[in-house]
Parts: structure tokens; sequence; C-alpha cells
């Protein structure tokens, strides 16, 4: 049990003392920096969805 609590008194020390956080700025941008990518990342996988798509229906009105 004294294990215990002692992982949690260093827990808790390594967190307030320890740790960077970031300011509400950095936060801000990191956070419209990731949104952005998440936002390309989906374009590009739509785009890559609807070619492969329109390309196996090409196919398979061919070979079919």
């Amino acid at each position: 049990m004294k294990k215990l609590v002692n992982y949690f008194k260093e827990t808790y020390d390594e967190l307030i003392n320890k740790v960077s956080w970031p300011t509400w700025s950095e936060l801000q941008s990191s956070a419209v920096v990731v949104s952005i990518a998440s936002l390309i990342i989906a374009i590009v996988v739509y785009l890559m969805d609807v070619t492969f798509n329109s390309v196996l229906k090409q196919f398979y009105t061919l070979f079919l």
C-alpha cells in the first residue's frame, strides 16, 4: 500500500513541477495545425477513394 501511495505522490509531483505545459496560444496554434493536416489527409483519402472507385468500375465493365 505504501508503494502505491508513493507512486501517486511522485506522479503528482512530476505533473506539477517537471512537465512543461503549453501556453494557451501554443495550444491553439497546435490545434489549428492538426485540424488543417487532418482535413488535407481526409481530402486526399476521399480523392483516392473516388479515383479507385471509377477505375474499378471501368475495369469491371470492360472485363465482366
